[in-house]
């Protein structure tokens, strides 16, 4: 459905959004033109390096942000992640990981689509394999047993997560455990919801591939006296170098850790505009005087600096800690390095409109070599539904109401 307003634009009709945004779930999660492709040559098929299937190879010479795309593989891609409440589980999930391709940008998005062509997806047995993992929320106290099971990868893996006390052997950390789930094979681990708080999880066998190729996620723990806010929304940023997904994939192209240079950055795995598409992103939702939390990490290699406009906030937790209310002070940009978790809170009393949300190192708000793009999402305001305005940019995100 649509509308029109006044200039005879057509409009996004607002049932037909608030729907959309809704069936990526109840916490949502908080998530232009495209990159630059250079020429290429022809290219061969060959062995996929991450699965065994048959994969597309083009021969690139000088690299550039939109090549990834230029590697194809046949995989199944990934879905929005979805929240599993294990607090209707008993504590109980299983967890796997299928190789997958990933969309940066969609089809229809201003400069899509943008492609990895191999990610490495969490998914449960009732979900879909998706990057970010699965948001896992639990409240405080539970006793979780979290199984992995490897039967539909090729490499080991393992389940780690971070703050949370547990035993020696239920770290998921094989260098110091001397323990990885084999291909075929299965590990439950035994870990009590203990510290509360927003926490990562992540493989740690060869780190700085598998979580580089988003194995990563969210694992929420609620205190037993947890007020939800009005509105929630979870947000994960990362930085990616495209080249470490299309080498995996058998593309024709060198990478090194070492000489790791990111040219893609995300808010829950979408690049913007993308990132705001109602259904394969995740704008923020919101109506005039909600109380707003938005539970934000950082799941890349780089630091990154989130800023956001005409709203003020207050850090009301760190990395499982609660900050005091009189250390607490209103400000608009928020540091996250590496691993690191903060939970932020405002109020929704802006003029109703559309607002950015981005790291404000400006680089990263880029597609490829074109601005604005990257690491960007939005405050949206349902009073601005209706408008030219957002009309104009979900066209960019692809998407038609």
């Amino acid at each position: 459905m649509s509308n029109e307003n006044g200039s005879n634009r057509r409009t996004v009709s607002r049932r037909r959004f608030l729907s959309a945004a809704a069936a990526v779930g109840a916490a949502g999660l908080a998530g232009c033109t495209g990159p630059q492709v250079s020429g290429r040559d022809g290219g061969d098929a060959n062995a996929n390096a991450g699965g065994g299937e048959e994969t597309v190879v083009e021969q690139v010479s000088d690299w550039s942000a939109g090549d990834s795309t230029a590697v194809e593989t046949d995989y199944s891609y990934t879905a929005p992640p979805q929240t599993i409440d294990l607090d209707e589980t008993d504590g109980a999930v299983t967890l796997s990981t299928e190789p997958c391709r990933h969309q940066l940008l969609g089809n229809d998005a201003r400069g899509g689509p943008w492609e990895l062509p191999e990610v490495w997806g969490w998914k449960t047995t009732d979900t879909e394999p998706s990057v970010p993992g699965p948001i896992l929320r639990v409240t405080e106290g539970t006793e979780m047993e979290i199984t992995y099971d490897n039967s539909e990868h090729n490499r080991p893996h393992t389940f780690h997560v971070h703050a949370l006390e547990k035993s020696w052997m239920d770290d998921g950390a094989p260098t110091t455990t001397g323990r990885q789930v084999a291909p075929g094979e299965s590990e439950t681990y035994e870990i009590t919801a203990n510290v509360p708080g927003t926490h990562l999880y992540h493989c740690h066998f060869q780190t700085q591939n598998h979580l580089d190729l988003g194995m990563y996620g969210i694992l929420r723990v609620d205190p037993v006296d947890y007020e939800p806010p009005d509105k929630e929304f979870f947000m994960t940023v990362k930085d990616w170098d495209t080249r470490l997904s299309a080498s995996t994939a058998g593309g024709d192209v060198d990478f090194s850790h070492r000489d790791r240079n990111p040219d893609a950055f995300t808010v829950n795995g979408r690049c913007a505009p993308y990132s705001l598409h109602p259904e394969e992103g995740s704008p923020m939702i919101v109506e005039q005087g909600d109380r707003v939390r938005v539970h934000v990490t950082n799941n890349g290699y780089q630091s990154h600096s989130m800023h956001t406009h005409n709203h003020r906030f207050e850090v009301v937790e760190k990395d499982g800690g609660t900050i005091p209310e009189a250390t607490r002070h209103k400000e608009d940009v928020v540091p996250l390095s590496p691993a690191e978790r903060k939970t932020l809170e405002f109020t929704a009393d802006a003029d109703p409109g559309i607002y950015a949300m981005h790291c404000h190192k400006v680089n990263h708000v880029m597609n490829g070599d074109t601005y604005p793009g990257g690491m960007l999402t939005g405050i949206v305001y349902e009073d601005a539904l209706d408008t030219e305005q957002f009309a104009d940019l979900m066209e960019m995100a692809g998407h038609e109401g």
